[in-house]
């Protein structure tokens, strides 16, 4: 009998701290509103977005999605009037990141789980943490062009007004790689200027840069490796090549704004897309994670393969607006 009763409260006493433990770990998950500014393509934003609620079901996500520039030019906007909108940011370029840095803007997120992580792939001060690797190629229509193995090499005559590419004026990547290839002698602000003369016009992002190679409209771009993988998994007639002059790269970097109006779910967005989960998810979206743990998809070169190129990141936030300016220069708005 004394048994049987030792054995109840025992079992009671186990499912009352059971129950417990279960309230404080719900009590500690972060609940309420996140807004988050991306530039992500919108399916891929909505996948990472219902991933995300998917871990955090007690947080409600708030999401708007555009261009790099055109979302830099809104929270610039946001900041004058004093009502910045955003917790997170997602968006592809540690330039634009940097300059906010330089602004006093992005909260430093000293804790952020980025043990696993190359130190060349977060900011040193961890105001912004890459989240994978994204490169900028040759692409080449395989009914219309034959592959080069040179930027250099597409500066042909044959090649007038055959080259798709994005603008760094809208597209972070393509900011991103302007400022590199003004820093790489191999390539510098010749190879923009032999473009212009080619009659080669930049505009917008990636996305029509590949429909324009994909459907064999311009026989050559500069975009991204994932979009042109993408498509090629897809049946599209194009393929990619890594000059050997070398390749620009973003990691897409996450950022928390200072001013951010729910801490505890910012930081879980960032643990979210820095963790295995996170970075699977960045491979199952047909993109290199920046974590070593967590494989590449099929049909990504091995990075060690790869040369890849890194500005001084300071120094573009420095010299951003005259470079903007000297672009616009050569190629209009």
């Amino acid at each position: 009998m004394k048994k049987a009763i030792f054995t109840s409260v025992t079992s009671l006493l186990f499912t009352v701290l059971l129950a417990g433990s279960a309230l404080a770990h719900a009590a500690d998950q972060p609940t309420g509103k996140l807004v988050v500014y991306t530039s992500q393509a919108p399916e891929i934003a909505q996948q990472t977005m219902d991933a995300f609620k998917a871990a955090y079901p007690d947080i409600q996500v708030e999401w708007t999605r555009n261009g790099t520039t055109q979302l830099m030019n809104v929270l610039h906007t946001e900041m004058m009037s004093g009502r910045v909108k955003p917790d997170v940011l997602l968006v592809a370029d540690a330039i634009n990141l940097g300059a906010l840095k330089k602004e006093q803007q992005l909260y430093a997120y000293q804790d952020a789980p980025v043990g696993h992580l190359k130190p060349s792939f977060y900011d040193r001060d961890k105001t912004f943490f890459g989240t994978k690797i994204i490169a900028t190629v040759i692409a080449y229509n395989t009914q219309r062009a034959k592959p080069v193995n040179s930027w250099n090499a597409l500066l042909n005559a044959d090649n007038k007004g055959q080259i798709a590419m994005p603008s760094p004026l809208y597209s972070g990547a393509a900011l991103y790689k302007l400022h590199t290839d003004i820093a790489t002698p191999d390539i510098g602000w010749n190879f923009y200027k032999q473009l212009a003369a080619l009659g080669i016009a930049p505009q917008g992002g990636n996305g029509p840069a590949l429909k324009a190679v994909a459907s064999g409209m311009d026989k050559y771009g500069v975009i991204t490796d994932a979009d042109i993988i993408r498509a090629k998994k897809q049946g599209s007639p194009i393929d990619l090549v890594y000059p050997k002059e070398g390749v620009s790269y973003v990691t897409e970097p996450v950022a928390i704004m200072k001013s951010v109006h729910n801490l505890p779910a910012a930081k879980a967005f960032v643990n979210f897309l820095l963790s295995e989960q996170g970075q699977k998810l960045v491979a199952d979206q047909g993109n290199r994670p920046v974590d070593d743990r967590v494989a590449a998809p099929e049909g990504f070169a091995p990075v060690a393969q790869i040369k890849l190129l890194t500005p001084d990141v300071e120094k573009a936030v420095a010299d951003d607006a005259q470079v903007r300016a000297q672009f616009t220069a050569l190629f209009g708005g």
